[in-house]
């Protein structure tokens, strides 16, 4: 005789904990936004760590997840690569990190960084196949002491692998900021990540093109070194926004290794087109939300 165990349909039974904690903590991010590109190369990252910077500087609480298990470098970025990261005991007994912080001698609202690179040597290699990729970036969600925050901000590695499945899994993004340049091949790759974006029914995708022009030192011309208006041209094909253009800027490699993000120059054009990035980008997500809650009522 066979006896059939009854299906039980109880709320967090058989639920993975991991889980649970990234979905509650998510409850206190207001919007959660992924910045990627379909390949390597195009600047994503100085994309994600500036609007950051930029979205900071307006005075919103902002927290960046380095996603990219296999080649962080947000936090050299971000000025906080030899930060030690500290943990509190839970009530339940385990340990959450505490996420570093850097506000940039009072600049900007501090903002908060997890990443992989805190967690091994800078020299040592990362690796893993997909699930342990998988696994720790959920604790890199669930196992950090996030608290509140206006803005996470997810910096994905290239491409559409496991990073990008684990974060859109369990979280409910509000947008993905799709970076590319705006040669050929980049536009190819680019393309792939937007209709990804959309299958995972993220509600606002949106493109950006890095290194847009060079502003000749000597001239002051504009030069063209990767094509011109291939990301508005892709956007435009694939229905989604154009957030803008930014410009190849000499002091960006400069500030990048000395983990100062561009946009805190306010004097370079670079800075003022991250700046117009972030605003675009909160008067869309803010419009969004009036209309939801408008909807809703």
């Amino acid at each position: 005789m066979t006896i059939k165990a009854p299906t039980l349909n109880v709320e967090g039974l058989g639920a993975d904990p991991l889980e649970q904690r990234i979905k509650e903590k998510q409850e206190k991010w207001k919007y959660k936004i992924a910045v990627l590109s379909g390949k390597g190369g195009v600047g994503k990252s100085t994309v994600a760590v500036n609007l950051a910077a930029a979205l900071a500087k307006k005075g919103y609480f902002v927290g960046v997840l380095d996603a990219d298990i296999h080649g962080p470098n947000v936090a050299k970025m971000l000025g906080v690569e030899k930060a030690d990261v500290l943990a509190e005991r839970m009530e339940d007994g385990r340990f959450e990190m505490i996420p570093p912080m850097n506000d940039f001698m009072g600049q900007i609202t501090p903002i908060k960084v997890m990443s992989m690179g805190f967690l091994v040597g800078e020299d040592q290699p990362v690796i893993w196949r997909g699930p342990l990729v998988t696994k720790a970036i959920k604790q890199l969600l669930g196992d950090v002491k996030w608290g509140e925050l206006d803005f996470m901000i997810i910096d994905f590695p290239p491409g559409t692998g496991d990073e990008i499945l684990t974060v859109t899994q369990n979280l409910k993004l509000d947008a993905a900021v799709i970076v590319t340049t705006p040669q050929e091949v980049a536009l190819l790759d680019t393309g792939k990540a937007v209709n990804m974006m959309k299958k995972m029914e993220v509600p606002y995708v949106a493109v950006v093109e890095n290194m847009s022009y060079l502003i000749c030192p000597y001239c002051g011309n504009e030069i063209d070194i990767f094509g011109k208006g291939g990301g508005r041209k892709l956007a435009e094909k694939e229905g989604v926004d154009f957030l803008g253009e930014i410009p190849i800027d000499l002091k960006a490699r400069e500030a990048s290794d000395a983990g100062i993000p561009i946009v805190l120059y306010e004097d370079t054009i670079a800075a003022k087109a991250f700046m117009e990035l972030a605003e675009k980008l909160v008067k869309k997500l803010e419009e969004m939300k009036k209309e939801t809650e408008g909807s809703e009522e």
